[in-house]
């Protein structure tokens, strides 16, 4: 661990919160639930602190963050391919890591768990190095995290909702 924390220490805050970040989501896919989340809370955290340094003149309260995170979310997500490998690959790792979470590691539903986790987690991989051609959302704004589920579950609304009716549903 002393060895991992030199490296650590050689990074800037930023590099150090994305590593530390994916390195809670890997700690995750070994049943280290206390230091996965440990990992991942400092790295959001790290990213954060980086956030705010890249926006010195942001004085704006919890609603103006927000209003920022989901237009830049937006703004790296422009292909629509990369949009509905999201739509499947979010809701994905969202049930992998909290199946990871629930279950207790190495049981049946934990391995399944993982698949979904990792598995999502390549589809959104997929969308952005093929599709959209840029990194995660989440290594410039953590609050990613959080916006990218709520942008999709909006997005899939709206599309539902201009969706045409079924035959069952006109009678």
């Amino acid at each position: 661990m002393a060895m991992v924390q030199r490296v650590l220490d050689k990074l800037d805050r930023r590099t150090r919160g994305v590593a530390l970040t994916m390195g809670g989501m890997g700690a995750l896919l070994t049943g280290s639930k206390a230091s996965a989340l440990g990992m991942f809370t400092q790295g959001v955290r790290d990213i954060e602190a980086e956030w705010r340094v890249a926006h010195p003149d942001f004085e704006g309260g919890v609603r103006e963050r927000w209003r920022l995170a989901i237009d830049f979310y937006e703004a790296t997500h422009q292909d629509p391919t990369n949009r509905k490998l999201h739509v499947v690959g979010i809701p994905i790792i969202v049930g992998g890591a909290t199946g990871l979470l629930i279950w207790p590691r190495y049981t049946p539903p934990w391995f399944l768990s993982a698949g979904a986790f990792v598995g999502g987690w390549a589809l959104n991989f997929v969308g952005h190095g093929i599709f959209e051609k840029n990194a995660p959302a989440f290594a410039d704004d953590p609050l990613s995290f959080i916006a990218g589920p709520i942008w999709d579950v909006v997005r899939l609304r709206r599309w539902l909702a201009r969706a045409p009716a079924t035959e069952a549903q006109a009678a």
